[in-house]
């Protein structure tokens, strides 16, 4: 019988003072601050060096989730001709319209569930807004489906078939800047909100690790065979949501889409199955995400690997795909199947071939928490994050009660906090 870890979301406060946010980037990508941290604080430098801390032959899994442009704007004219304005923040697609691509291919209509900013003025039952795409001009339309837990299921409409939803909000849609920076979205945001390898549209926040990573950073890791895999894990607003449950076991965790190949489930295969095997050192070859929604992927990889698995043994069918969805607490459930990570690897291989399918899509709301146990993941490159939130206790799972002493000197050091900040390579001991 699992119990829920009942750990004080209180424990993992701390004082950041407003002067230690960075509301804006660092003048280049790789300028900002690297804190590695090995058990102890080993090394400080800067991103322009991280290859120099990383051993060759090492994985490094980017997410390239795209940030879409998910705020839209409508104007309301009232009877004394005075304008208000509507905010529609649109947060992830209806059942209907997954996964997201297929909502950001849709031509004529689709449905999102959005946070309506000034809700109480729209009284009418649809707004209308006029866009102009190469040189053609159509009406833009917003009705409101239904309403629950504060969020809107909203149908957009528009009368040019040929127009995809993707392309109206690149035109129309404003980059969402974390809630914290309490200032318009700047052209310089555009394109630094943003990482150089975002290809996959869909998320509503950036995986700010990756924000580092220039062309010339990228230059260095292939200098010294460090291997690049990518994966896409679509970061929800729910990323920004405060904890405030007393305890984490009564916090209800947010569930993300995740789109993974299947060449990279197969590379984890064989990286595994060679460890497995004694052919090589896992402390020279590690795996190493980029950023916390990487990490939540892969380790997600694992655990929906063991569910195929044991579905497979109990049945001889394959698991629908709806039940490898993974649970907030499933894994800590899972956790006495000591199925080694190629195997469960090699599950997922199966269940995509026998799905005839090349790319796994599928939801996580995975909580990692202290006492969580890495399967996957050897290290971790991250920004430093908000004071009670789901990402730090990533951090304490990973560190113990150190994130403390990490945090203090990152503060007592000039280091820059949260999504345009500094951050830090935290290796995992196993």
């Amino acid at each position: 019988m699992f119990n829920k870890p009942k750990i004080a979301i209180q424990d993992f406060d701390y004082h950041l003072p407003d002067n230690k946010i960075a509301y804006t980037p660092a003048p280049n990508r790789a300028d900002s601050k690297l804190l590695v941290w090995d058990g102890n604080i080993t090394n400080e430098s800067n991103y322009a060096h991280i290859a120099n801390f990383i051993p060759s032959n090492a994985s490094l899994l980017f997410n390239n989730s795209k940030v879409i442009a998910a705020r839209i704007l409508f104007e309301k004219i009232n009877t004394e001709n005075n304008s208000t304005n509507i905010e529609i923040f649109c947060l992830e697609p209806s059942e209907n319209y997954t996964p997201v691509l297929l909502a950001m291919q849709a031509t004529h209509k689709v449905e999102w569930n959005c946070l309506v900013g000034g809700a109480k003025k729209w009284k009418e039952t649809i707004l209308t807004k006029e866009v102009t795409i190469n040189e053609k001009t159509f009406n833009f339309y917003a009705k409101k489906l239904n309403q629950e837990d504060g969020k809107f299921l909203i149908e957009f409409s528009w009368d040019q078939t040929q127009i995809t939803f993707s392309e109206i909000l690149t035109h129309i849609g404003n980059i969402p800047l974390p809630p914290y920076i309490q200032r318009e979205t700047s052209e310089e945001d555009k394109d630094r909100y943003q990482t150089t390898y975002a290809i996959e549209e869909g998320s509503v926040a950036a995986p700010t690790a990756g924000l580092h990573f220039s062309k010339e950073v990228f230059e260095s890791l292939n200098a010294k065979n460090i291997i690049q895999k990518y994966l896409t894990l679509h970061v929800g607003a729910g990323t920004f949501m405060p904890v405030k449950a007393t305890t984490i076991d009564e916090h209800n965790m947010h569930a993300e889409f995740i789109e993974v190949d299947i060449d990279l489930i197969q590379y984890l295969f064989k990286h595994t199955q060679q460890e497995t095997k004694g052919l090589k050192d896992i402390n020279k070859c590690p795996v190493i995400a980029v950023g916390t929604t990487s990490l939540r992927t892969i380790e997600s990889l694992y655990w929906m690997g063991v569910k195929a698995f044991l579905y497979m043994q109990e049945t001889n069918k394959h698991i629908a795909q709806q039940d490898l969805n993974l649970g907030q607490w499933e894994a800590y459930e899972l956790a006495a199947y000591q199925l080694p990570v190629h195997e469960s690897m090699n599950a997922l291989t199966n269940w995509l071939n026998g799905n005839k399918t090349n790319k796994l899509i599928a939801k996580t709301q995975l909580m990692v928490t202290p006492g969580y146990h890495f399967k996957i993941c050897d290290a971790l490159v991250t920004n430093f994050h908000q004071p009670k939130s789901t990402l730090l206790l990533i951090i304490a799972a990973i560190t113990g009660d150190n994130w403390k002493t990490i945090y203090e000197h990152a503060l007592n050091n000039s280091y820059r906090f949260l999504s345009y900040g500094d951050g830090c390579l935290l290796w995992i001991k196993k």
